[in-house]
């Protein structure tokens, strides 16, 4: 399996958005909590207000983990700046046609931005038709796949 392959799986199962529980660290305290999250552009996007606590620990360490269904995504977040003023105003455009409620219950336009996290390593853990379990390791500095049957 080539790199290609290994990152559509990982497009396939992740789709145009999800919930996905986001990790983070900052001097050896751990948070877990769900974010929404759009993905384009080889990345993931979510929006969070610029005073939460979260948003906080990423400004400190901006080495996250993430996670939904068996896709774990190791990688590294960047504040973009307010969601309102991202040139194209993509992710405002997805996460209107995908999270609307959220997108109309939880704008706030001088506080909300925009979090990009870049992958660095990727984990799918999955079952073949036969219900035969497996990984795929996707390193994104490297562009090597490893495929790992699990017994």
């Amino acid at each position: 399996m080539n790199f290609n392959e290994a990152k559509e799986i990982m497009n396939q199962k992740l789709g145009d958005w999800k919930i996905m529980a986001l990790a983070s660290s900052v001097d050896d305290y751990p948070m877990v909590r769900n974010v929404s999250c759009i993905f384009y552009n080889d990345k993931i996007y979510f929006k969070t207000d610029k005073n939460f606590r979260k948003t906080q620990q990423l400004f400190k360490n901006p080495r996250v983990s993430m996670c939904f269904n068996g896709v774990q995504v190791e990688g590294t977040a960047i504040n973009k700046g307010l969601v309102i003023d991202e040139p194209g105003k993509i992710f405002e455009k997805k996460y209107k046609e995908f999270l609307w409620r959220s997108y109309n219950a939880y704008s706030h336009e001088d506080t909300e931005i925009l979090i990009e996290v870049t992958p660095s390593f990727v984990e799918i853990w999955d079952e073949d038709e036969n219900r035969n379990a497996f990984q795929i390791f996707i390193d994104f500095n490297t562009k090597e796949v490893t495929y790992k049957p699990y017994d």
